[in-house]
């Protein structure tokens, strides 16, 4: 990734997750969300992969917010990551973007929401934007198609790890009990043996739930972290049909 997309990307996290505070994190207060976006730079980037989300969800757990079976957290990496796919698939020109940064300015003002929407798109138009409200929809509509994309390739990641890693121990436990199977009908002096693989079946059992928990795990992380930035975006889109007369 370029310097300029890496800037965007974090230009863009900053949009959808607050930085936590001294007191945030010394107690263990998940991060917040924030209502409002960076400018992006114009970018032509291609469409990105999802290799970085693999990798993840292969080699990093281990820095995965601690969460109850079947839950997700927002994770900061996958927040990281999904902003940089938003930051390759970034038009030039001005967009959504621009224009949630326009209302960003506005919300210490103390206006209703309704008039702040108005207020920011009257500022938009008048910062250059265009005059086409449908522009707004449609870009917004583009990031969750980006981000959809993505997902898609993180799924087939999350499978083929699983399939990998907990479908060679299953493989390995079977073989290993068919011959404990055949072992416990010998003589005495191949016992050793069994003892050894009896050991080893317990071994995997262990390594089984946990690798298998570990992508699970991840995967609920990334699904919480996208669902929270799609919500933004389609938060957004309802209302400015609703409050822009689209």
């Amino acid at each position: 990734m370029s310097d300029q997309e890496s800037s965007l990307g974090n230009r863009i996290l900053r949009f959808f997750i607050k930085e936590e505070d001294p007191a945030s994190t010394a107690t263990g207060t998940p991060p917040t969300t924030s209502a409002a976006p960076p400018r992006p730079a114009p970018t032509e980037a291609p469409a990105p992969t999802p290799a970085s989300a693999a990798s993840t969800a292969s080699s990093q757990t281990g820095r995965s917010n601690s969460a109850s079976p079947g839950s997700g957290n927002l994770d900061p990496k996958f927040a990281e990551h999904l902003a940089n796919v938003l930051a390759q698939n970034n038009p030039p020109g001005p967009d959504y973007f621009e224009f949630r940064e326009t209302l960003k300015s506005l919300t210490n003002l103390g206006l209703p929401e309704d008039k702040q929407f108005q207020a920011a798109w009257a500022s938009f138009k008048a910062l250059g934007g265009p005059a086409d409200i449908g522009v707004l929809t449609r870009t917004a509509n583009q990031y969750v198609a980006a981000l959809q994309k993505d997902r898609d390739g993180f799924t087939r990641s999350v499978d083929a790890a699983l399939t990998e890693r907990v479908g060679g121990l299953e493989n390995e436990q079977q073989r290993l009990q068919a011959e404990n199977d055949a072992l416990t009908r010998q003589v005495q002096e191949i016992e050793q043996k069994r003892a050894a693989n009896t050991e080893r079946l317990q071994a995997i059992t262990g390594e089984m739930s946990e690798q298998g928990a570990k992508i699970r795990q991840n995967q609920q992380n990334y699904e919480t972290t996208y669902a929270h930035f799609v919500e933004q975006i389609n938060d957004d889109i309802r209302k400015l049909t609703q409050y822009l007369k689209l």
